[in-house]
């Protein structure tokens, strides 16, 4: 009786195995996400554009259909009406122009200045350097409204009531800011990168610019997305600071609802208005935000 052949794993040091053989230069075979999975995003995607179809949709419709309660699920042909009515209502323009501008400087300010605490409290070795930190920390739970008074005293002894000045400056770093790019920047930057850096002569500066920015960009593009958003919906602080006429986006919606009657059509007229830079700023951000995300989550 013929013997059969012998199996290559057989041999001495090479355990037999009964597994199938993959070809070479081929990927192994992944399964798509199922009916579920993609069941559970599409219902994500819709209850969160749910809010701002129902704003959009009530002011497409005049005063009365608003009014009357659960209006047609399909769009009425008066947006652009109403949307006339808010910008001759309140200064609308000037009110976007104040929420970008405010925005803008307070999400960049946060993220320079964060970016540079976070790197002497994840990096540095200085005394007092725990207690600096919990105290910052600390801030974090006193609730705004605690601070509205002698920051309004301090607001009027700089001359700076009613600008955007007085919006600008108690916002130009946050200790938000500050703890989450210290978090980041502990693992995402190595000690041996920052020693080697200093062994070739580099500044702390130096240091910051070449070393820590290019590894804290992914979380600095959140911070500053963030920043921005948190920001753009403020209302409390702006709508006592400033004067109505010279408001940022939220106090302006806020002039729309005053009085008797409320007409709910020019209100979520003008929210949904206000909410169209915010998506615009996603769509053109998002795939760097996404990339940068991806980036800072790859090792090695």
């Amino acid at each position: 009786m013929d013997a059969l052949p012998a199996d290559p794993g057989d041999g001495p040091g090479q355990p037999h195995t009964d597994a199938p053989h993959r070809e070479p230069g081929r990927r192994p075979v992944t399964r798509r996400p199922g009916f579920l999975v993609y069941g559970l995003l599409a219902a994500f995607v819709l209850g969160s554009a749910a809010p701002f179809y129902w704003s959009f949709l009530l002011g497409s419709h005049t005063a009365q259909v608003a009014a009357q309660g659960v209006p047609p699920l399909l769009p009425g042909g008066h947006f652009l009406d109403n949307a006339s009515r808010v910008i001759d209502t309140v200064p609308f323009w000037k009110a976007l122009g104040n929420s970008v501008l405010v925005s803008s400087v307070c999400a960049t300010s946060t993220v320079v200045f964060g970016t540079l605490a976070g790197y002497a409290f994840a990096k540095l070795r200085f005394r007092g350097r725990s207690a600096l930190l919990a105290g910052v920390v600390a801030t974090m739970a006193v609730p705004t409204q605690l601070g509205v008074v002698p920051l309004f005293i301090l607001m009027s002894k700089l001359g700076w009531t009613g600008t955007t000045w007085s919006i600008i400056f108690p916002t130009l770093v946050t200790a938000f800011g500050v703890f989450f790019m210290r978090q980041y920047l502990v693992d995402a930057v190595p000690d041996e990168l920052i020693e080697a850096a200093r062994m070739d002569g580099c500044s702390q500066i130096g240091i910051v610019w070449n070393v820590v920015a290019p590894a804290a960009r992914p979380a600095a593009a959140i911070l500053w997305l963030f920043t921005f958003m948190a920001t753009w919906t403020d209302f409390f602080w702006p709508f006592i600071a400033l004067p109505a006429d010279n408001p940022t986006i939220q106090v302006a919606l806020n002039q729309l609802q005053s009085g008797f009657f409320k007409d709910y059509s020019l209100v979520l007229t003008g929210a949904t208005l206000a909410t169209v830079p915010l998506l615009i700023l996603f769509v053109l951000t998002g795939r760097q935000l996404v990339a940068g995300i991806m980036q800072g989550a790859v090792k090695g």
